[in-house]
């Protein structure tokens, strides 16, 4: 899973440099405000994907005396990182675009609408491309990243309206390009929150996870001798998941009877649930 993440997570910081460095030219040369925000947003991506790459790295670490469950919980952490990183961005685009507002300049080149245009297509790519490979490895910090790329596109789109308002409308409009730049932060602040809510969710083990318990309490019901699950708590750490689940079995039979269940039980869940790291069972007894 973890290569996985590293791998795309390359070709992610490796297209944010590439990307980053052609809103730059062409928003100076272009006389585009919004493109130059939108490099500022794109620059901001590059570190992000650096921090991506980090947390990946570490979060994958196996467990140790001092870390019994792993070094999963990184993630989140890295995650408010990039948060950071897109709220920091939003920023410094505000303060530019009113700046700008204020001041009057050149309407921005045609040519600078053809390069939004398939930025934007690129840029959708990306996030479809890399929201696919965190929801295969589970990963919070790759959503953040694929998210990342959406925010990027739409800034991009909001650059790309700006451009054309103020290239057809003519000089009356030359400001368009500057509130599209506005109403990119606007959207980035946003894009920020549905980041870190999640985030948060999982660094603090909030209940999100009900499609996992509902599996969960179904492959149960399979093993012989267990007759219903009771409590199912669940915590998200890197990669994995882990259970704390209680088994309800015939009060008559032996503790050997009962422990034999557990194994099996936990035995058929890693079967069928593999992003499932360790599972903590707990017998109880049927009380009727």
């Amino acid at each position: 899973m973890s290569e996985k993440a590293i791998k795309i997570t390359r070709f992610s910081l490796i297209a944010n440099v590439f990307l980053a460095i052609v809103k730059w030219v062409v928003g100076y040369f272009g006389n585009s405000y919004a493109l130059i925000a939108d490099a500022i947003e794109s620059t901001s991506d590059i570190f992000a994907s650096l921090m991506v790459l980090i947390g990946i790295k570490y979060a994958s670490r196996p467990a140790d005396e001092n870390h019994p469950y792993g070094h999963g919980k990184a993630e989140p952490l890295i995650t408010f990182l990039i948060v950071g990183f897109l709220i920091t961005s939003a920023t410094v685009i505000t303060y530019q675009s009113i700046q700008n507002i204020r001041t009057p300049h050149e309407s921005p080149k045609a040519y600078t609408l053809v390069v939004l245009a398939i930025i934007i297509i690129l840029k959708e790519g990306f996030y479809r491309l890399v929201e696919k490979k965190s929801r295969e490895t589970n990963s919070s910090v790759l959503k953040a990243d694929a998210w990342h790329h959406r925010s990027d596109a739409i800034t991009s789109l909001a650059a790309l309206v700006g451009v054309a308002i103020a290239l057809f409308g003519g000089e009356a409009y030359a400001t368009a390009d500057d509130w599209a730049a506005l109403l990119a932060a606007a959207i980035i602040l946003y894009n920020s929150y549905l980041i870190f809510r999640p985030a948060l969710g999982e660094i603090m083990d909030e209940h999100l996870y009900e499609d996992l318990v509902d599996d969960i309490r179904k492959i149960s019901k399979q093993v012989d001798g267990v007759i219903d699950t009771e409590k199912c708590h669940i915590r998200k750490t890197g990669f994995s998941y882990y259970v704390d689940l209680h088994a309800i079995v015939s009060a008559e039979i032996t503790v050997k009877a009962g422990h034999d269940i557990a194994h099996q039980l936990k035995d058929k869940l890693k079967e069928e649930l593999p992003q499932l790291a360790n599972i903590l069972i707990h017998i109880e007894p049927d009380e009727e």
